[in-house]
């Protein structure tokens, strides 16, 4: 019998809370965590809105002696893995070190540090850089410092397919538990918030303009401008159906049904406008799941917030649901913090699972007139109550790539 991969642990670092309830009380709210940038002067640059994890302290999870081998973006991951562990009630230790892996994802790396170190070699020499530069910058830092911490011997592997990489990371460690694997932490944490990063982010264009947070990140508005960028992410634990029964789990959140990817190999940073490719994603998910559209309870949309990127997200639901794509639910809560990237699409997968405990849809702000061909089921205003037996999460990434999973109840 094939393994099923389930979710028994859920660990958040994100705009709009450290730990899981604090930010899933943030989202059932509604209240947006979006504010001018306050790490870095932004005055001078076009973009001055995101979602920053302002309340974060390293030192809380990680020695002094360590944090300086590390960029912001794996101090968060290695926190987000501390809360995820707590919340499954499973130390890493109880387990074979060659039957748990960790598979997280990366858009882009240690921004903060490597600016750091640049500045240094420029300004000084390059005896001046320091020797974690090598290392703290890389994709695959996380992964790799979230595995010595825990001695984890067992697949480990980052995933690059920018805003999809969070469900990519997802879908691979559910790949993982159907081979043999027992447990994979697993999920997306980023820190794109400093001068260089955000000076590449401006370069494609699709970021907002605007200073007012209400009115800067409007996905499947008629003044749908852009997004807002931000940081943070989740790390969730998956595990084995059998293996968190054998030891007495505190809870499963739900199974990881299915996932799908694909590519659009149309534009290096723009959607193919038909939604082709999101949809034959979103397809092959949910027959991956053994669902049909019919079964979906509620859509997590990608929600680019570009006209053309929201346009081609609202053909792809049609296109897959037919009839149905008109009364099931879709919300992108990522309204909230703005588009973690890749860390987006884990944070979407923790709010669903939370969503799912507690039979509520959370909202999406700042949509108050859905642009030409978007008009879908938005939750938008406030929190619906509803039951939710199957969620789908759609995410997209920069060059082409999609993205799609399925989240189904585990009915014991």
């Amino acid at each position: 019998m094939t393994p099923r991969a389930v979710v028994t642990g859920i660990g958040v670092i994100a705009p709009t809370g450290i730990g899981a309830a604090s930010h899933w009380q943030a989202s059932k709210e509604g209240r947006c965590a979006i504010r001018p940038i306050s790490r870095f002067d932004a005055s001078r640059y076009a973009c001055r809105l995101a979602g920053q994890v302002e309340t974060f302290e390293p030192a809380d999870f990680l020695e002094k002696r360590l944090m300086v081998q590390m960029d912001r973006w794996t101090w968060m991951a290695i926190a987000a893995t501390e809360l995820a562990l707590k919340d499954a009630a499973l130390d890493p230790s109880s387990l074979d070190p060659y039957s748990i892996g960790v598979i997280t994802a990366s858009a882009t790396g240690g921004n903060e540090f490597g600016q750091r170190e640049i500045q240094s070699l420029w300004s000084k020499g390059p005896l001046y850089v320091g020797a974690y530069q090598s290392i703290a910058w890389f994709y695959a830092a996380s992964t790799g410092q979230i595995s010595i911490k825990h001695g984890i011997k067992g697949p480990c592997s980052v995933i690059v397919s920018e805003g999809a990489g969070g469900l990519d990371a997802l879908g691979h460690s559910r790949r993982m538990i159907r081979r043999g694997v027992e447990a994979v932490i697993s999920g997306a944490t980023e820190a794109p918030i400093a001068p260089y990063a955000l000076t590449c982010q401006m370069r494609n264009g699709r970021l907002s303009s605007k200073s007012d947070p209400n009115a800067a990140y409007r996905p499947f508005d008629m003044c749908a401008n852009g997004y807002v960028p931000g940081e943070g992410g989740a790390i969730l634990i998956v595990e084995s159906l059998e293996s968190a029964e054998r030891r007495g789990a505190p809870r499963v959140y739900a199974e990881i049904a299915g996932h799908a990817s694909t590519q659009d190999g149309y534009h290096h940073s723009r959607s193919a406008p038909d939604g082709r490719q999101l949809a034959r994603a979103m397809s092959l998910a949910l027959r991956s799941a053994g669902v049909g559209p019919e079964d979906v309870d509620l859509i997590f949309a990608d929600a680019e917030g570009t006209l053309d990127g929201d346009l081609a997200e609202a053909l792809a639901i049609t296109q897959v649901f037919g009839e149905h794509a008109s009364h099931i639910p879709v919300t992108a809560p990522k309204t909230l913090t703005g588009r973690l990237y890749s860390g987006a699409a884990a944070l979407d997968v923790a709010t669903a699972l939370l969503a799912m405990c507690d039979g509520v849809a959370p909202p999406m702000i700042n949509l108050d007139r859905p642009a030409d061909g978007c008009h879908l089921a938005f939750v938008t205003g406030a929190a619906r109550d509803m039951t939710l037996d199957t969620v789908l999460v759609n995410a997209r990434g920069f060059g082409g790539f999609n993205s799609a999973l399925v989240l189904r109840r585990h009915i014991h």
